[in-house]
C-alpha cells in the first residue's frame, strides 16, 4: 500500500512525527514499511518546458523532432512519445541533468537528427506508470521552473505490508489511525481547496431515501436483485459538472501515491479510494438507460467492454451492475466504457456499493483481472463509512468539477447494519499474555483503534466498528489488538512460573521428532517442499489449483527432493544431503475426503565424507543408504522392521523410480511394504551423465513406533558380566535376525545383549548352512552370576532355536 507522507499527516489534527518515526511505529504495530522514496529525490535538475513545434523525423516513421523551450533557450529534442503535441507543457531532463533510475542525460544523435535533452514520462521519473507517454503538466506553469517545485514534490512515498485480514489499513484513514497519538480521535477530513460545503455539513444536509429492494424516484431508480452479493447500495446524482484536468493539489495527491491522474471526475473517486478505502464509480447518467441501475447476476451470453478497452464475456457467477438494457459494470471490479465519463458528460451518477468478498474475488480471477476496486472489496469495506465516503467524492467533484447535489442519495438496504459486540475477560487477557491488565490500560489501548468499550461483569462488551468487522469477532482477536497496542517488545523477557501441560504430543509427533533427530545425526539437511504436484506425481485434484502445472496433491515426498537436488546441482553443489518428513495424499473410493498418511523421505548424493587433501573422495554407495535406511526404520517402525532386497517386489511409490537392482523395501511387523529405497534411475532425474548416482529412500511412519515409549532410568551395571560365544549353523532359508528375536525371547532375565561377530561359509559345512557367530552377555544388576545360571539359560537358548528354527549347534567358546 502506497502512503503519501504529506497526505497522511494532513488526515491527523495531531503531529505524526517524521518519516522514521512512523515507520517505525508502523513495524511494532505489525505492519513494516518495505520501502521509503523521496518523490523529489533525483530530479534537482527536470524543468517545466512547452513544445513550440513538432515535426514528423526525416529517417524514422516513429520519431518526431520537436522545438522545446526549457527555460534557457530553445533546443532541438527528438522525442518518440505519442501524445506530444505542440502548445503542451511536459518535464524536460537537459543536457547535464540526470533521472532518478541514474540516466546521464546527454547530447545525442538520433537516425541523425541532434537530441539535446529529453522529454519524460511519468514512469520515467518514477511517478508513476507513464502508460500514456510524456507527463502532461498545466498550461499556467513556466518554462524553466524546477519541476519539483511545480508539482510540489516535497513528499515521501512510504510503502506499507499490509496483511489480508486488515482492509482498513488500504487507505490513509486507517494507517493515520494506526500511528496517532490519539488514534480515531485525531482523525480529520484534510479541507478541499475550492470546496463551499464540507463532507460533514453535506451529512447534515443531503438527505437520504432508503429501501430494501427497489428505490424510485425522479432522477434515478435502483433495485437490488441479489441482495445476498450486495447488502447495500447507494446511489447520489451531480448535475451540471464540467468534466476536465485535475488541479495541480489532487493530482499531485495520486501521483504521490504512484496513481495516473486522468480527469476531475475520476480523480475525486480515486482520491477518495485512497483516503478512506472506499472504492467508489461514476456513471454518465445520460447514458444509463432509463435512469435505472439494477445490480444482478449476469446472464448467459451477455458481455461488456470494460473501461480498458476489452470486451468481457460474463457468467450467471458474476454480479453485474445494469441499466434497463445491458450490463454498464463488473460489479465491484470495473465498469463500462459505454457509460465512461469524459469531456462531454455533464449529469453523473455516483455509485457507492457494499460487495460480499467471496463473490468478487472469484469474478475477479475469472475475469483474469485486478483493480484497486476488486484489491479492497474482495477484503472488505467499511459498512457504516458509505455515506460518508460518497459525499466526500461529491465534495471533491463539486470544488473541481463544479454542478449541484440537487436530491437525496438512493439507498437499498437488504437490513440496517448492527455493530457485532464480542464480549472480553480481563482474566482471559491475563491468561494469554502472560501479565495482567488494569480495565483502564485496556480501554485505552482499544479505544484509539475505534472499538466502543463498555465495563460488563467479568470484564468488558467491545462494539466492533465496521471497518474491523471482517477480522475480529473473537475474543481472542480483541486480546491480540491489545498485545499489539501495548507493544510486543513492551512484555517482560522472562516468563513468570508457569505449570506444564499434562496432555502427551500425539505419539505420531514423537515418532517424526525421533526420525528428524536421527536424519540430522546421519548428517542430512531438512527440506520444506509444496505439497502440489503435476497429474502424474499426484492422485488428488485441486479444485482450485495454484497453476495448470501443479493442480494436484502428492502422492510422495522424494519428486520434491528431486527438484531441490537439481536446483543444487545447477548451482554447483554436488554433495548434497536432504531430508522431509510431510504429509501425502491418496484419492479415496466412494466419494470420501483423500486419505493421508506422513511419509519421511531422503536424498543423497557425492562424497561420503568432506573431501580432504590426505583423503581420497569416496562416493556414497549402497551401503551407506541400507544402515540410513535400517536406523530409520527402527525409528519410525519399532525393531519388527526388516530391510530386504526388494528386486522382485513391485515399487510401491507407483512411479517406478529406483533401478530394480539396487532396490530395498522395508517391511513391517505384518510384512506389509512401508518403505523403498534404492538408487533412482537417471530417466527420473534431469542431470547430465556424469552426475553420478543419486539415492534416495521414502519410508512411511507409524504412530505405534518404539520412538514414542518414554526413555526410563537404568543405573550403571556394579558386577560382572558372563559372556558366551556360541558358534550356531543356520540354514540360509532363516535370517539371522529371527535368531537374535528368539534368543532375546528365550534368554532369560539376565541376558543383556546379543550380537553377531562372525559369519563363516565353508566347504566343510553342509549345504545350505552358514555357521554364524553370536556372543551372548549375562549379568545379574545385584549379585554375581554362578556358571551354572548361564549354562541353564544356554541350554534353554540352544533347545529353542533347534526346535523352532532348526539351527544346529557347532561349538562353544568361553
Amino acid at each position: 500500500m502506497n502512503i503519501s507522507y504529506r497526505w497522511l499527516q494532513a488526515c491527523s489534527n495531531a503531529p505524526l512525527g517524521t518519516v522514521q518515526e512512523i515507520s517505525d511505529r508502523l513495524a511494532a504495530r505489525g505492519f513494516p514499511v518495505e520501502g521509503l522514496r523521496d518523490l523529489g529525490g533525483g530530479l534537482g535538475g527536470v524543468v517545466v518546458a512547452r513544445v513550440l513545434d513538432v515535426r514528423p523525423h526525416p529517417n524514422a516513421d516513429r520519431l518526431q523532432v520537436c522545438d522545446v523551450d526549457g527555460g534557457a533557450g530553445v533546443v532541438k529534442v527528438v522525442c518518440g512519445a505519442p501524445n506530444v503535441e505542440p502548445g503542451g507543457t511536459y518535464p524536460f531532463a537537459p543536457v547535464g541533468s540526470s533521472l532518478p533510475g541514474g540516466m546521464k542525460i546527454g547530447r545525442v544523435k538520433l537516425r541523425g537528427e541532434a537530441s539535446e535533452g529529453m522529454l519524460c514520462s511519468e514512469r520515467e521519473l518514477g511517478l508513476g506508470p507513464g502508460e500514456a507517454g510524456l507527463m502532461e503538466l498545466g498550461s499556467g506553469l513556466e518554462p524553466g521552473s524546477r519541476l519539483v517545485d511545480a508539482l510540489d514534490l516535497s513528499d515521501v512515498r512510504l510503502d506499507v505490508e499490509v496483511t489480508a485480514n486488515r482492509p482498513d489499513l488500504l487507505s490513509h484513514f486507517g494507517v493515520a489511525r494506526e500511528v496517532a497519538p490519539s488514534g480515531d480521535a485525531n482523525l480529520v477530513l484534510p479541507k478541499i481547496p475550492g470546496g463551499s460545503r464540507t463532507t460533514e455539513e453535506m451529512l447534515r444536509e443531503v438527505g437520504l431515501v432508503t429501501d430494501r429492494g427497489e428505490v424510485a424516484g425522479t432522477e434515478v431508480t435502483i433495485r437490488v436483485e441479489a441482495p445476498d452479493r450486495c447488502p447495500r447500495y447507494l446511489g447520489l446524482v451531480i448535475h451540471g459538472v464540467e468534466v476536465g484536468p485535475s488541479p495541480d493539489w489532487l493530482a499531485g495527491r495520486l501521483r504521490a501515491i504512484g496513481a495516473r491522474p486522468i480527469n476531475n471526475v475520476v480523480d475525486a473517486t480515486n482520491y477518495v479510494l485512497h483516503e478512506l478505502g472506499q472504492p467508489l464509480h461514476a456513471f454518465d447518467l445520460d447514458r444509463v438507460g432509463d435512469r435505472a441501475v439494477i445490480v444482478r447476476r449476469a446472464r448467459h451470453g451477455e458481455k461488456l467492454t470494460t473501461l480498458d478497452g476489452v470486451t468481457r464475456e460474463l457468467t450467471p457467477e458474476m454480479l453485474a451492475i445494469c441499466d434497463a438494457d445491458q450490463p454498464i459494470a463488473v460489479a465491484g471490479v470495473m465498469g463500462g466504457a459505454d457509460s465512461e465519463v469524459d469531456e462531454g458528460t455533464s449529469d453523473l451518477l455516483l455509485e457507492c456499493a457494499l460487495f460480499t468478498p467471496g463473490p468478487i474475488r472469484a469474478t475477479r480471477k475469472g475475469l483474469g483481472m485486478s483493480t484497486d476496486a476488486s484489491y479492497r472489496f474482495e477484503r472488505g469495506v467499511d459498512p457504516e463509512g458509505m455515506r460518508r465516503a460518497i459525499l466526500r467524492t461529491a465534495e471533491i467533484i463539486l470544488a473541481t468539477a463544479g454542478g449541484a447535489v440537487t436530491g437525496p442519495i438512493v439507498e437499498v438496504a437488504a437490513s440496517s447494519y448492527a455493530r457485532p459486540s464480542v464480549p472480553l475477560r480481563l482474566s482471559r487477557i491475563e491468561r494469554l499474555l502472560g501479565i495482567p491488565f488494569e480495565a483502564a490500560r485496556v480501554q485505552a489501548l482499544l479505544e484509539p483503534l475505534g472499538f466502543g468499550v463498555s465495563a460488563s461483569d467479568d470484564g468488558f462488551s467491545v462494539e466492533v466498528p465496521g471497518f474491523r468487522s471482517y477480522d475480529v469477532t473473537r475474543e481472542v482477536d480483541l486480546i491480540e489488538e491489545v498485545a499489539r497496542t501495548h507493544g510486543y517488545d513492551a512484555f517482560p523477557d522472562t516468563l513468570r512460573p508457569f505449570r506444564t501441560g499434562t496432555v502427551p504430543d500425539h505419539p505420531l509427533f514423537r515418532v517424526e521428532d525421533a526420525v528428524r533427530d536421527e536424519l540430522v545425526a546421519s548428517g542430512l539437511l531438512e527440506a520444506q517442499t509444496p505439497a502440489f504436484a503435476p497429474e502424474d506425481e499426484g492422485e488428488v485434484q485441486i479444485s482450485n489449483p495454484v497453476s495448470v502445472e501443479e493442480g494436484f496433491l502428492r502422492s510422495r515426498l522424494l519428486s520434491g527432493l528431486q527438484e531441490r537436488l537439481r536446483y543444487n546441482m545447477s548451482r554447483g553443489n554436488r554433495d548434497v544431503r536432504l531430508f522431509e518428513v510431510g504429509t501425502v495424499f491418496f484419492r479415496a473410493s466412494g466419494g470420501a475426503l483423500p486419505r493421508e498418511e506422513t511419509h519421511a523421505a531422503g536424498i543423497l548424493h557425492g562424497s561420503r565424507t568432506p573431501s580432504h587433501w590426505h583423503d581420497p573422495r569416496t562416493s556414497i554407495d549402497i551401503w551407506d543408504l541400507k544402515g540410513l535406511l535400517d536406523r530409520v526404520a527402527t525409528v519410525a517402525l519399532d525393531l519388527g522392521h526388516r530391510v530386504e532386497a526388494g528386486t522382485d517386489v513391485e515399487d510401491p511409490t507407483g512411479v517406478d523410480a529406483f533401478d530394480p537392482g539396487t532396490r530395498f523395501v522395508v517391511r513391517d511387523l505384518e510384512g506389509g511394504v512401508a518403505g523403498v529405497a534404492g538408487r533412482i534411475r537417471s530417466e527420473a532425474l534431469d542431470l547430465p551423465p556424469w552426475s553420478g548416482e543419486v539415492w534416495g529412500f521414502e519410508l512411511r511412519l507409524e504412530a505405534t513406533a518404539q520412538g514414542t515409549e518414554p526413555v526410563t532410568y537404568v543405573p550403571l551395571p556394579v558386577h560382572p558380566a558372563v559372556d558366551r560365544d556360541l558358534a550356531l549353523l543356520v540354514p540360509r532359508s532363516v535370517p539371522v535376525g529371527k535368531v537374535l528375536a528368539l534368543i532375546g525371547e528365550r534368554g532369560g532375565e539376565h541376558l543383556r545383549e546379543t550380537r553377531v561377530f562372525d559369519l563363516y561359509r565353508g566347504e566343510e559345512l553342509p549345504e545350505g548352512i552358514r555357521s554364524v557367530g553370536v556372543r551372548l552377555r549375562f549379568r545379574a544388576l545385584d549379585r554375581t552370576l554362578k556358571d551354572s545360571e548361564v549354562d541353564e539359560a544356554e541350554h534353554t537358548i540352544l533347545g529353542a532355536l533347534e526346535e523352532e528354527l532348526s539351527v544346529g549347534f557347532r561349538g562353544q567358546h568361553d
